[in-house]
């Protein structure tokens, strides 16, 4: 459905994209991670047609290169930046969405009424969206994403700053959305989101795609160990761990510590092992 191959784009010195390349089958549900600046937002700026890399090939499909409207046609994008208009109802944001993609005046209906009731607003479907919440508004951008019914879907920190319930809403539409048949490329900074939805995972970092695969597969691979949470009321310590018995008692033996847990490695321990510690701003 999407294919990145050795793409590349700079600004000025600075290599945004060094060799991409990635495929992501029809049905997949693609988790896209990396630290803030690893090239996660070029990436996607030139997949929806913003931006043209200087070199590579991006196709959509069969419907080549996002240059073609075609191909754009099959692409839906719910930035992490909210794109909803708050002075225009949530069903009014969903008929512009369905004028701008020509759909006629009864589908266009039809589909606002199936998308309001699916994210939890048909009671709210004629309220000015300024009056909604952070979680609302999520979940309508979301909406206007998916209006005209595309086989890719650009999800870019769809729960950012979204209540529990927000959250659990959106999950369920992006299964939805896959069962339906939709590709769905997902970029999130919350590994368990990634490791819960995601049939397989890309790891960026500095332009290039670290490693990629289903997370079991990655997690065997770059976070074998265990994990040991020391608690101490200052916070919580983690620790990785190829001798998790041994390091426990070490852990227990330490003064001021309130408590102790072994996790297995997880896709946040594979995160860290390829990208390392260092904070990006």
């Amino acid at each position: 459905m999407l294919m990145l191959q050795d793409v590349r784009k700079r600004y000025g010195s600075l290599v945004a994209v060094d060799g991409l390349s990635l495929t992501i089958e029809r049905g997949e549900i693609m988790g896209f991670l990396g630290p803030n600046g690893a090239g996660k937002s070029t990436s996607i700026n030139m997949i929806v047609g913003l931006m043209h890399p200087d070199s590579g090939t991006i196709r959509i499909g069969d419907q080549g290169p996002p240059s073609n409207p075609a191909a754009r046609r099959q692409i839906g994008v719910a930035p992490q930046s909210l794109a909803v208009y708050s002075e225009m109802s949530a069903r009014e944001n969903l008929d512009f969405i369905g004028r701008v993609y020509g759909l006629d005046r009864s589908k266009r209906r039809r589909r606002c009424d199936e998308l309001l009731e699916r994210i939890g607003l048909s009671d709210r479907a004629d309220d000015r969206v300024r009056t909604f919440s952070g979680g609302m508004m999520r979940r309508l951008n979301l909406a206007m994403a998916i209006m005209h019914a595309p086989k890719l879907v650009l999800l870019d920190e769809p729960t950012a700053g979204v209540d529990p319930q927000s959250r659990l809403a959106i999950f369920d539409l992006v299964r939805q959305l896959n069962d339906e048949g939709a590709t769905v490329l997902y970029t999130t900074h919350y590994m368990e989101e990634a490791q819960r939805l995601c049939t397989r995972v890309a790891i960026i970092d500095h332009g290039r795609i670290l490693d990629h695969g289903p997370v079991n597969h990655l997690i065997a691979k770059h976070a074998a160990g265990s994990i040991i949470h020391i608690e101490h009321p200052d916070g919580e310590q983690r620790i990785e761990s190829d001798d998790p018995m041994r390091d426990l008692a070490e852990a227990m033996a330490r003064p001021g510590v309130t408590g102790v847990r072994i996790d297995r490695g997880d896709l946040e321990t594979v995160f860290l092992s390829l990208t390392g510690r260092s904070l990006r701003d």
